[in-house]
Parts: C-alpha cells; structure tokens; sequence
C-alpha cells in the first residue's frame, strides 16, 4: 500500500483546484467541473495527488487534516502570493504564532510556516497534520497503511516518506473529541497494490484501531475506513 490522494470536498472543484496548483507549482491530471485533479511530483521521493470532489453543501464539521506551506526565510513572501491567489487571513483562535493562518478560495485554513529543521526536502508542502486522540496508536496504523516511517518533527509522532522527500505526516493531540460520524472535508486515500488482498488489509485496519466506516454514499469501488479517532481513509483498489 502507499499514499496517494490528499482529498478535498469543493463546491466548485475547478475554482480550489486551480487554487491549489498555482499555490503549489504542481501538474494537471484532471480538469471536469465535477472534479480536479493534480499532481505534486517529489523528485528522488513520492507523488501525491491532490483531488478535488463536488459536493452539493459547504462543509461544517471541524477541520481535522489541514496543509502546512513551507515558508521558510520568506514566508511573507509566501503569503503575500497566496494572498494575490485569492487566499485570506483566518482567525481561528490561533493567537501570537510564528506561523501564519490563512484560507483557501474555498475557506478551508492552511498555515505558511517559519523556518523549521525538519521541513529540509519537503516541497511546497511541509506537513500535513492530522487531529489524532492518540498519536501512538494512530502513528501505528497510518505508517502501516503509507509505508512512511517515523521522523523527526514537532509533533509526538510525525511520518515520513522512506526517501526523506516530501511532506511530514504529523499526528497532533486533539484539543476537544471530534464527532465521528460526518463526512470529513479533507482526507487521504491509500492505494493497494497487486497481490494485496482487501479482508487483510480490512483486518490489519481493525487491529491497528481502525473500523470500517459505515457510510450512505452509495455503492463505492473502493472501501472507507477510519482509524481510532475518526479520521477518514479510503483503501482504493490496487492498479488493473
């Protein structure tokens, strides 16, 4: 298995996607009204696609994966070009941080971050945090599902790609529990590979803390999963 799609719900794909390429430098694979897809390549290290999916109403639920830029030695900089994207400064209660909050087109909130040792070889994207009520017990199942090993970082427990290439995976304590039942507005999808067999990938889930999420949207090529604290997964299937 391994990590292939940063995931996000649109009320207009097109207008995020477009967004988010120009944010990142990254290269079109799809381009419909009802989806959006685009490609952050990491020489010597991973591709990560990022999706973007029609839905019919705004996302409400609280955030819980979010996008790190790396702003490093010109972080205004950064922002200054975000801002001329179509970006927005956000308030979320973050206070005096040396990091800066924003808003997508869409107001999904993003930070451009300061310098920071680990975030050497990321890309444009330095981290993705992810809102976790055990960080052990979730850095276990999310290194299996990705393949990504622990590295340094900020958080109690932050993954990366085996080559050291790419975005920081970081699961960060949870400030309050987060209802588990909605759809989540931004997630990852894990891809299978030939020979993987799903019932074992479904039971190494299960063991790992993970469920299968019982959802209402219809029947699905793939299988949707989240781990311990309700973050979503998609499990797609390996390449025909």
């Amino acid at each position: 298995m391994y990590l292939e799609n940063l995931v996000f719900d649109a009320l207009d794909p097109r207008r995020l996607g477009r967004f988010w390429q120009e944010a990142l430098g990254t290269e079109t694979l799809t381009d419909e009204p009802d989806g959006f897809e685009t490609r952050l390549h990491h020489p010597g290290g991973p591709d990560l696609d990022l999706c973007f999916q029609r839905v019919p109403e705004p996302p409400s639920e609280p955030l819980r994966l979010h996008l790190d830029l790396r702003g490093g030695d010109r972080q205004q900089d950064a922002v200054d070009r975000l801002l001329a994207l179509g970006a927005r400064h956000l308030d979320i209660g973050q206070h005096d941080v040396p990091w800066v909050v924003l808003g997508d087109v869409e107001d999904n909130p993003f930070c451009v971050m300061e310098e920071r040792e680990a975030y050497v070889d990321t890309g444009p994207i330095a981290a993705l945090p992810l809102d976790s009520s055990d960080p052990e017990r979730d850095g276990e199942l999310w290194a299996w599902l990705t393949g990504w090993t622990p590295a340094p970082g900020v958080s109690p427990v932050s993954l990366r790609h085996p080559s050291r290439r790419g975005p920081l995976l970081e699961l960060c304590p949870e400030r309050e529990p987060k209802g588990r039942g909605a759809k989540n507005r931004l997630h990852l999808d894990v891809r299978l590979e030939k020979g993987d067999d799903p019932d074992q990938v479904a039971r190494g889930i299960a063991e790992r803390g993970g469920r299968e999420f019982d959802h209402a949207w219809g029947t699905l090529p793939w299988r949707v999963y989240t781990d311990g604290s309700g973050n979503q997964v998609c499990v797609l299937p390996a390449p025909s």
